[in-house]
């Protein structure tokens, strides 16, 4: 079978240098370098990519995608102005929403929450919520003065469903005209409720956020039946979310702030796009390092094969046969460690979660609790662009780390390695 001169010469090398067992080393150390890093770099691009489909599957799924929120006055006729926001391109959900920050307060214990005002089908639009329901029932929050709460409330003020609690709310002053404002602190609001709900998701979600019908909240607040604080929007490009939302803000006749989910959960987006870009350099940089092992390893095999290149020389072989088959040599161990990293790379991103967890219960520890983060597990999703960047930097790495020891062999001097033989 007919093979070209230059991989002839640079398998038959590659086959010699087995006997060798210094230079055996030195490849086979660039090789195994190699693989771990193009490894490891995959499974850590996975996990990233994990973390970043958790956000948008997970947490983005319980708060709004984004908010208009009215500026000094409430959005009037909330019911067209949500159905002019629905007609934008890419909003796919838009629900009313009356925020209020406020306390609540129970056998003397007080904690501070943020009660939401909703609408019973509609918020089924733009957050899944309800799906986190652990005790009651998302509709029992149609029963009059009834609150569902997160568990870390629950767990802080030691409550449970049926318990009756005292929320201590603000006055809207905006709604009671400024000649009424004066430099005393106003007395809150107190309202009486009933817990028929605790949802359980996790992070900081649990420790402040409580629901109340819609209707229930407007009237505490002083607002008519027509009007809502803000539209909560889904749309169905969360990382695009910014530009949509400004835009369904400029199809409204009303002065509005703008506000989206990058504002308030942005710093997780950012820190897992900080942490994915520093691992990339430090891994890349490992795989240089391992991939210009093969600079020693070629150099030896060129101090060893200088009478073999003068005899090729002498032959005839052009610099180019000798050149490429010094490179080909070099790119064995690449291709090799390469091939291997790649696909034990792949093996553990798409089993990386069920793996965390073995270890989690072998050793009876947890790496990720759900009381602090949003998830707890490790989550993991190949993205195989990923894989082909890292391949084909690992062989570019390699293929530049052959490049001065093969051009070093094409400046070997027949006549005075002959003459020393």
């Amino acid at each position: 079978m007919f093979k070209p001169l230059s991989l002839f010469i640079a398998l038959r090398y590659v086959r010699s240098r087995q006997g060798n067992g210094f230079a055996s080393f030195i490849s086979a150390s660039s090789t195994v370098g190699i693989a771990l890093g193009v490894m490891v770099l995959i499974v850590v691009l996975s996990a990233m990519n994990g973390f970043e489909k958790a956000l948008a599957d997970k947490l983005l799924s319980v708060i709004p995608h984004g908010q208009l929120i009215g500026v000094n006055t409430p959005i009037t006729q909330w019911n067209n102005k949500a159905a002019q926001v629905l007609r934008t391109e890419h909003i796919v959900g838009v629900a009313p929403v009356i925020n209020v920050s406020g306390m609540m307060q129970y056998k003397g214990e007080v904690k501070g929450i943020e009660l939401k005002g909703v609408d019973l089908k509609l918020e089924k639009q733009v957050s899944s919520i309800a799906d986190y329901i652990v005790e009651g029932k998302w509709n029992d929050l149609s029963n009059s003065n009834s609150i569902i709460i997160g568990a870390g409330i629950a767990k802080k003020l030691a409550l449970s469903v049926g318990d009756s609690v005292q929320l201590l709310l603000p006055q809207n002053v905006s709604l009671q005209g400024n000649q009424n404002v004066n430099k005393s602190f106003p007395i809150p609001l107190t309202q009486q409720v009933s817990i028929v709900g605790i949802f359980k998701f996790g992070g900081v979600v649990d420790d402040l956020n409580a629901y109340m019908m819609f209707d229930n909240v407007s009237s505490l607040m002083g607002y008519t039946p027509d009007q809502a604080q803000g539209l909560s929007i889904k749309v169905d490009n969360v990382f695009n979310a910014p530009n949509i939302i400004r835009e369904a803000a400029y199809q409204l006749d009303h002065y509005v702030y703008v506000s989206d989910w990058t504002h308030d959960q942005g710093h997780l987006f950012n820190d897992i796009q900080l942490v994915r870009m520093v691992m990339y350099i430090v891994l890349i940089i490992v795989i240089a390092v391992a991939s210009f092992n093969i600079v020693s390893t070629l150099i030896m095999a060129v101090n060893e094969k200088k009478g073999d290149i003068a005899i090729l020389k002498t032959m005839g072989a052009s610099s180019f046969v000798i050149m490429l088959s010094f490179m080909i040599q070099g790119l064995v161990n690449g291709v090799v460690g390469v091939t291997f990293g790649a696909l034990s790379g792949i093996y553990l991103a798409n089993n990386l979660t069920n793996i965390i967890r073995e270890i989690e219960m072998f050793f009876g520890i947890h790496f990720l609790s759900s009381d602090i983060y949003f998830i707890d597990f490790l989550p993991s999703y190949l993205h195989y662009p990923d894989v082909y960047v890292t391949v084909i930097t690992a062989l570019v790495l390699s293929l530049v780390a052959t490049l001065y020891p093969a051009w070093s062999a094409t400046k070997v001097d027949p006549a005075q390695v002959l003459g020393q033989l």
